[in-house]
């Protein structure tokens, strides 16, 4: 089981799909590789940015599995599977496959349809479903943006020590600062708390934080190193610039339509992941010409992964 901290970068990637819309994983071989020539140190699959709400069961199997293929055999790179939120049975079915396939990480977010009443009812689908893969390590996925899951994480915290033997951490993709850093404090620092939003980088590695998970880390991996290394070397200013790039960049996904917009930056870089199901709507095919000015704008050569 995986016991320490998680550190560096995790890429949330996109599940690749061919021109029919189905699954292509020819693909993810080479996603891999990339991700581990531009030194990013692990993959949260099937998770938001991985359009998991949009797939099967088997396809998240699937997508499990030639991930796990790849990875199984390295250590220095941390596999992590969203199982969903809203079934929990099947999140405990896919939970015991990704504990066979040798996955490092299994995550569950809060059920978004019939939602949990309060942190006790969380608390316990977390147990139910963590108990599905006790030999893997858990970490519970806060992102209330989409789930309406809306619970101070500290005290989710509080219900499951002691109570889940392999709770191991938080992606936390949130805003709230406070409850970031009681999360970090608790329990003399026990729980790996990652952070889940790329734009506030800074931020967090102000308050101490040491890993990350997020979407633009599949495109930009190096802007972020960079941006690690100022901070770390106490070059605060260009750490700012560097932050400010990254919010220029991010801006583009909400000028241009959401969330698929990354997919369009994985073109650029050479690695076509075709594009998002519905109900996400895509970038129309007449505003990439406008859309690639803007990137050149942003200074994306300069930092985009290779």
């Amino acid at each position: 089981m995986l016991n320490q901290k998680i550190s560096g970068l995790i890429a949330a990637p996109f599940t690749p799909f061919d021109e029919n819309g189905e699954l292509n994983l020819e693909l993810i071989p080479s996603y891999y590789e990339m991700l581990k020539r531009n030194r990013v140190s692990g993959a949260f699959i099937c998770g938001s940015t991985g359009e998991g709400v949009s797939l099967t069961f088997d396809e998240k199997v699937a997508v499990m599995t030639a991930w796990a293929k790849l990875t199984k055999d390295d250590p220095a790179f941390t596999l992590m599977m969203l199982l969903g939120g809203t079934n929990i049975k099947e999140c405990k079915q896919l939970a015991e496959l990704a504990e066979q396939a040798g996955v490092d990480v299994v995550s569950f977010t809060s059920p978004s349809y019939f939602k949990p009443a309060n942190v006790d009812q969380l608390a316990k689908c977390c147990m139910e479903i963590a108990r599905a893969a006790p030999n893997t390590a858990f970490y519970y996925y806060h992102i209330p943006v989409l789930t309406g899951g809306n619970f101070q994480m500290i005290e989710l915290l509080k219900k499951v020590d002691g109570v889940i033997p392999n709770f191991r951490g938080i992606k936390y993709t949130h805003e709230d600062f406070m409850d970031f850093l009681s999360c970090m404090n608790y329990a003399e620092r026990k729980y790996d708390m990652l952070w889940g939003r790329d734009e506030n980088m800074l931020s967090a590695l102000v308050l101490g934080n040491i890993g990350a998970v997020g979407s633009t880390y599949n495109y930009a991996a190096p802007l972020y190193l960079d941006l690690i290394e100022a901070y770390n070397e106490g070059d605060l200013e260009k750490a700012n610039t560097l932050q400010q790039q990254s919010i220029d960049m991010i801006a583009l996904l909400g000028k241009y339509g959401g969330i698929a917009v990354g997919k369009a930056y994985m073109k650029l870089i050479g690695l076509n992941c075709g594009e998002f199901r519905l109900p996400v709507k895509n970038m129309p095919g007449e505003q990439v010409e406008a859309f690639k000015a803007d990137v050149n704008k942003v200074g994306f050569q300069d930092f985009c992964m290779q």
